[in-house]
């Protein structure tokens, strides 16, 4: 199966029918912005301290699977230089409509984030990766192209999901309020669900999803050569997963590239 063309595809239709993922920020936001009156999220709910940027103005950053018309072009009119790289074609149009109609400068390109051999070595200051990686089936080479595509002294910002919400059968506690274990880390759409599950996952045009080790989340950036310098807990809400009462949802994570 071409899990990037499917999850492609599934995108383009989530995008064209409009999310919270999906909505382009508004003009007085940008005006915010250039003002230095911003925030972004690499998680639902938590703004991301801005001292985990740094001086924004004239550096290059590269938006990673974050495309949808609001991170890229926040930071592009806080002063950074954008690329926004996303697998979806919807998504980077969005980024490049915010950008046209606030004369913003932004490079959209599309491709896996798995491989960002559109770039040169050391081309970029900051990665801004946003929860995505729950649509890649491996990792790792996420994590090794961020740190080659990174300048020395470089920062990765990456959100991602607690795996612990993978171990649940979320659709079946919507319906009993009752959350059980019934799937074991990692995890996978394809090789875990039954294939009604599977079936109801195609017919709704949902993407596919996996989830990740710490091993691999956190592991998995300091054995590309990242170290990580800080990170913070975000939750969703309670309508998403009765989970969001016990546990945090999503980890951000600040990694640097010291070499």
């Amino acid at each position: 199966m071409d899990i990037l063309s499917y999850n492609r595809e599934a995108w383009n239709r989530q995008s064209l029918a409009g999310s919270e993922w999906c909505d382009p920020v508004s003009s007085d936001t940008i005006a915010n912005a250039r003002k230095s009156e911003w925030d972004v999220r690499l998680t639902p709910n938590k703004s991301v301290p801005k001292s985990w940027f740094g001086d924004l103005e004239g550096r290059s950053v590269l938006c990673l699977a974050s495309g949808g018309g609001q991170q890229a072009p926040i930071l592009a009119a806080a002063g950074a230089k954008v690329t926004s790289f996303d697998n979806s074609d919807e998504q980077l149009a969005k980024d490049c409509l915010v950008a046209k109609r606030d004369s913003l400068r932004i490079d959209a390109v599309r491709g896996d984030m798995a491989d960002l051999s559109a770039f040169e070595d050391e081309s970029f200051d900051i990665v801004f990766h946003p929860v995505s990686n729950v649509f890649c089936e491996n990792i790792i080479p996420v994590w090794k192209e961020c740190f080659r595509v990174l300048k020395g002294k470089g920062r990765l910002l990456s959100g991602f999901m607690n795996p612990a919400f993978f171990l649940f059968d979320h659709e079946d506690a919507e319906k009993t309020g009752v959350l059980q274990v019934r799937y074991s880390l990692p995890f996978s759409d394809i090789e875990d669900l039954s294939e009604d599950k599977l079936a109801k996952i195609v017919d709704e045009g949902l993407a596919y999803e996996f989830g990740h080790t710490l091993q691999d989340q956190i592991g998995g950036q300091t054995r590309a050569g990242f170290l990580i310098a800080d990170f913070y807990e975000d939750d969703w809400n309670d309508e998403a997963t009765p989970l969001n009462r016990f546990a945090p949802i999503y980890i951000s994570t600040l990694a640097r590239k010291f070499q």
